[in-house]
């Protein structure tokens, strides 16, 4: 008879056990590693005008340029040539153009014509005597209603306008000095934001600087700069995507929105904006932190003054937002969401379908993700 030791049976299961813990392990820290590696990868300095070469189809005219231009963007920014950030612009400018300098927008004319008559009954002036007026021609020999009628590209449409305004004073009346097309180019970038963000730009401009962002250069530059050149502590490239249509940093005050409104028990619209901007009243996420004013021993100037730092890293740093997360989490029973897609729909002219801000922001981190993975 054969003696097992008592409880033997249970040292073998403990021994086994440990033999597959430590097998665990093992496929845990190989796991970890193999994540360290891709991680080591994505922050990897790249090339690139190599990769644009590798990612924009062969159908793009110009791909040279393409990948010159970017290239030239990320080093007179002096932005890290990650395939993550190289990527990141390529896709919105995918998706915003499809890789065209100056895209074609479907219907433009009829776009065109339905803001003039809009401003035309806004300034109560008869559109009679508005079209009479475009009838006259204009600097290159055609009259504004022709060129209006066969304008296709935002580029072509914001030049009638600056001849218009310049040149005609029915032109300064309805639009004064301000031409109503606000964005273009690849990456259709606000003009208003390219005239605040000149500094660095490596090229000589030609014209104006509205005239350089309906350019591919131009357009790729400040695009670029709108994109990527921000301190932002997000975990993930989409809520830059997000903050690139919605405004920067509206993804993370979003989610300052989302921690008010648990704080507070207030309904809020998580759409970024946690002022009126261009007005001293109160919105309704200024209104709802003052019913904190008490807890958070702060006056409604105080908030307010805080609150107006929602465009720029700085807010994170504030007393208002460090309690208010304090307040909103000990409420909650769990930590919240330092970021949150913005809820906007998307408002153009231009967009005759339901969008959204999260379905911009979702598209492009799907054309970044396959830019990578080509990479």
């Amino acid at each position: 008879m054969v003696y097992v030791p008592r409880f033997g049976w249970l040292l073998a299961t403990l021994i086994l056990a440990g033999c597959s813990t430590q097998g665990t392990l093992s496929q845990k820290e190989a796991e970890a590693e193999k994540e360290k590696a891709l991680e080591q990868q994505q922050n990897k300095p790249m090339d690139v005008a190599s990769v644009v070469r590798r990612t924009i189809p062969a159908s793009v005219k110009d791909r040279e340029g393409w990948a010159q231009d970017l290239a030239t963007t990320f080093s007179s920014q002096k932005l890290s040539p990650t395939l993550e950030n190289i990527c990141s612009v390529l896709a919105v400018a995918q998706q915003e153009s499809n890789y065209q300098s100056d895209p074609v927008v479907p219907g433009l004319n009829k776009i065109a014509w339905k803001e003039i008559d809009k401003r035309a009954e806004r300034m109560h002036i008869p559109t009679m005597l508005v079209h009479t007026a475009l009838k006259i021609p204009s600097p290159n020999g055609k009259s504004y209603s022709e060129r209006l009628d066969k304008v296709r590209t935002e580029k072509e449409l914001s030049a009638i306008f600056d001849d218009f305004i310049g040149m005609v004073p029915m032109g300064q009346k309805l639009f004064g000095s301000l031409n109503p097309v606000r964005t273009g180019g690849p990456m259709q970038i606000s003009v208003a934001f390219a005239e605040q963000h000149t500094d660095g730009y490596p090229w000589k401009m030609e014209g104006t600087v509205r005239q350089e962002v309906f350019s591919r250069r131009g357009g790729l530059w400040f695009g670029t700069y709108h994109l990527l050149n921000y301190p932002a502590s997000y975990t993930a490239p989409i809520y830059r995507f997000a903050d690139f249509n919605a405004g920067l940093y509206a993804s993370r005050n979003a989610a300052f929105q989302n921690a008010i409104s648990k704080a507070t028990g207030v309904k809020l619209a998580l759409d970024g904006d946690l002022i009126l901007y261009g007005s001293s009243d109160a919105g309704s996420t200024e209104l709802a932190v003052r019913k904190l004013g008490a807890s958070l021993g702060m006056s409604d100037r105080d908030i307010r003054r805080q609150l107006e730092r929602g465009d720029s890293d700085k807010l994170e740093e504030t007393k208002l937002y460090r309690e208010v997360y304090r307040l909103a989490e000990k409420k909650s029973g769990k930590p919240l969401p330092r970021e949150v897609l913005p809820g906007i729909k998307l408002e153009s002219p231009k967009i005759t379908r339901n969008l959204t801000t999260a379905w911009f922001a979702k598209r492009v981190d799907d054309r970044r993700a396959a830019c990578m993975a080509q990479n």
